[in-house]
């Protein structure tokens, strides 16, 4: 019986447990350089400088 079911998974290409590894580690690098550069974007001086103006005017009372 379990040799029937190696050669059903052989036949459907189901053989391939070091892919699944591999791809874990392309998509974790690949997180990790996106969030390098959200990183960059969200600390860099125009935004930052957008963000405070948004929260001055929030906070300002009209006169």
């Amino acid at each position: 019986m379990r040799a029937l079911r190696r050669r059903i998974r052989v036949m459907l290409g189901s053989e391939d447990a070091g892919m699944t590894t591999v791809e874990y580690v392309i998509g974790t690098l690949g997180a990790a350089a996106l969030a390098v550069v959200l990183f960059k974007v969200v600390t860099g001086e125009s935004v930052l400088s957008l963000l405070e103006g948004l929260i001055d005017r929030a906070l300002s009372v009209p006169q």
